[in-house]
């Protein structure tokens, strides 16, 4: 799947649909104007960019999901280690840790992982 790049309004309403779904277009655009503020046709802006980065579908009013919550921040998480870490977990997971130890239980829980992926 190609790069999905989401400002953070804009994974905000993502998130409210994924919540709300199979939603109307007319329920979103009061979700939208309540949470938001925004116009019946920001939202109808807003829905049509999702549904072009084929995170949505839009049939006949009613907007499901083309990609899993889960999968879309697998896939956001990927995309940062990669241009940040030049796709290596070990660097990234040293950056992340810094100076700060690791609890024994987030340990195991990365030697789980690691064991299970290998």
């Amino acid at each position: 799947m190609a790069e999905i790049q989401l400002g953070v309004v804009e994974k905000q309403f993502a998130d409210m649909i994924w919540d709300m779904e199979p939603v109307s277009t007319s329920d979103l655009v009061k979700a939208a104007k309540e949470r938001f503020g925004w116009a019946r046709t920001t939202t109808y802006t807003v829905i049509h960019r999702l549904c072009n980065k084929e995170l949505f579908a839009n049939e006949g009013g009613i907007v499901t999901s083309l990609i899993s919550r889960d999968n879309f921040y697998t896939l956001q998480s990927r995309q940062f280690v990669n241009s940040a870490f030049d796709g290596s977990l070990p660097k990234f997971l040293a950056a992340f840790a810094g100076e700060n130890k690791l609890t024994k239980q987030e340990a195991d829980e990365l030697r789980k992982m690691i064991n299970e992926a290998e």
